[in-house]
């Protein structure tokens, strides 16, 4: 092979004229409770990442993963690739991020930050240990944000333990009126070293702002014009760092800015309940759950899924010339049977992972309960202290639909 050709890389090509197949998929959790929450692939595609509603985390390896080394695992199926990793944790998961150069030909940099492998400890005004609600690593990996409650931790990667970081506050005080205030959100924009956005869950206008990592205690920009909600997640376009996604608390919609031009308007809204001349007037959804979007590595596509279990693709080739009107879907299937948390692209194939689930409290059948033990009163005693006790016995909440699964969007 030619040197020159050796290492030529081919982005992905997408073919979205027909619904996607679904190329793998993992079985459903044994527990009915558990479900997959969100997922990230890892920045080499070898493996996914997968945060559960049981406190734990699961490595999924998917058929495509390419070899250690150069050297075929021996224990990979190639039918039906390995069972998930299951890494429990001690405490509810609110955020986790991969290393920027993770990889898992790379034994020392295959690492993410959730609460494990290394401690960085957050210390608030009344000497609290609190954890934060979002995690971001800058583009050379040397720094880690911490958004939390009023303030943007700053920790120094080389340097892990009790010690704090350096502490950017968003507000001049509790009581001060200036600034934002909230639990923060952030992303770091991965073409430019030098700035990040943060999004404030507090429902307040202008409640996404821009820093620069030289000068982090002075905002850049304030941006307004969405919907007054929270923010859930933020995330620049990979090829065009100029512009910004945006998703909101109860809300279907995706918003985008051009940093670029006027930041109080938004240039395009991503609506997947939208369809062509006409629009529906209830925009909020009845879930708190968050909903994960994402974008993929050429900036092309934009894909979420919705609390129904369909999945939408929206091209963003011609984002800026809407001017702010809603943008229905270039394709939409139904993908699962639940709601969808999560949906990622791969870095390097033409594939999206889709991950469901949600809670579910079946009240029927505490009902049928407490009908058994009415019927139940003409028994003798014991049995109606048995019929009693089964019926003050509470069902937690379950999931109708706790699938993973990976869709090939590259066509025949």
């Amino acid at each position: 092979m030619d040197e020159s050709t050796a290492y030529t890389w081919t982005p992905p090509e997408f073919n979205l004229s027909s619904p996607p197949s679904s190329s793998e998929s993992w079985p459903v959790f044994p527990d009915p409770g558990n479900f997959a929450r969100s997922a990230k692939w890892c920045p080499d595609g070898s493996v996914a990442l997968v945060q559960c509603e049981h406190r734990e985390f699961r490595i999924l390896t998917p058929k495509t993963s390419p070899p250690l080394n150069g050297i075929a695992n021996p224990n990979l199926n190639p039918n039906t690739g390995t069972p998930p990793r299951v890494l429990p944790q001690s405490a509810p998961i609110l955020d986790y991020a991969w290393y920027p150069t993770a990889s898992s030909a790379t034994p020392a940099s295959f690492c993410f930050v959730a609460s494990l492998r290394a401690s960085y400890g957050i210390v608030d005004h009344r000497e609290r240990q609190i954890a934060p609600h979002s995690l971001a690593f800058n583009l050379s990996g040397t720094k880690l944000y911490c958004g939390f409650e009023d303030a943007i931790e700053v920790f120094d990667v080389g340097r892990p333990g009790p010690g704090e970081g350096t502490r950017l506050h968003t507000s001049p005080s509790k009581k001060s009126r200036d600034g934002l205030k909230g639990e923060f959100y952030l992303h770091l924009n991965s073409c430019t070293a030098d700035m990040y956005a943060a999004g404030s869950l507090t429902a307040t206008p202008g409640n996404i702002v821009l820093f620069t990592e030289t000068d982090g205690t002075v905002p850049v920009s304030f941006i307004a014009g969405g919907p007054s909600a929270g923010v859930t997640q933020l995330h620049f376009n990979p090829t065009r760092p100029h512009i910004l996604y945006a998703a909101f608390r109860r809300q279907r919609d995706i918003y985008s800015w051009d940093l670029r031009a006027d930041v109080n308007a938004p240039v395009t809204i991503y609506s997947p309940s939208s369809v062509p001349g006409e629009r529906e007037e209830v925009e909020e959804t009845n879930t708190n759950q968050k909903r994960r979007f994402d974008v993929d590595v050429m900036g092309r596509w934009l894909g979420i899924g919705d609390q129904e279990g369909a999945a939408h693709l929206f091209s963003l080739v011609s984002e800026n010339d809407d001017g702010g009107q809603p943008v229905s879907p270039t394709l939409t299937w139904n993908a699962h049977k639940d709601a969808i948390g999560s949906v990622s692209f791969h870095p390097t194939h033409p594939t999206l992972l889709s991950v469901s689930g949600s809670r579910h409290f079946h009240t029927e059948s505490e009902s049928s309960s407490s009908d058994d033990s009415n019927e139940e009163g003409e028994k003798p005693n014991n049995e109606r202290r048995r019929a009693i006790r089964r019926s003050i016995v509470r069902r937690g909440p379950v999931a109708l639909d706790s699938s993973m699964k990976v869709w090939d969007l590259g066509g025949p």
